[in-house]
């Protein structure tokens, strides 16, 4: 995707919608780079949402303003500017350092996990902490 104030997410369209008619319903408001529609791969009909990037972000602009909440084909059509696509992974959840990058923080926090269940498996065994009992011991005498 490129430029997000030049892209615009399309959305609530009817299954019939092509890209030629999302093309065809945009370009009054300028000149259109691209259009792209996902289609679900059993039925390759569109998803019912779509994107269309504009050459000028002046024209995707005035395309959004004057096609939300608009109607296409008896649906009305939600447009707001396109955010750019996110990868999972990281502490963002977006890509801005690699998958692996979090492993540190991972095996500490699965090794507290299990030391947390080691220590309620203990305590529901013996009851309390062998060290208290020494303890309360060494304080009675």
């Amino acid at each position: 995707m490129a430029n997000p104030k030049t892209t615009l997410y399309v959305g609530g369209l009817d299954e019939s919608v092509t890209d030629a008619v999302m093309h065809a319903a945009f370009l009054p408001f300028g000149e259109i780079k691209d259009v792209n529609m996902p289609l679900e791969h059993e039925s390759q009909k569109n998803r019912g949402f779509g994107f269309v990037t504009f050459v000028e972000k002046d024209d995707a602009a005035e395309a959004m303003n004057n096609m939300h909440n608009s109607e296409l084909y008896g649906r009305v059509l939600r447009c707001n500017y396109a955010q750019p696509p996110r990868i999972k992974g990281g502490e963002h959840g977006f890509s801005t350092q690699p998958v692996w990058a979090d492993a540190d923080q991972y095996s500490a926090d699965a090794a507290a996990e299990q030391e947390a269940a080691a220590a309620a498996e203990r305590e529901a065994e013996g009851g309390a902490d062998p060290m208290a009992a020494a303890e309360q011991e060494a304080a009675a005498a």
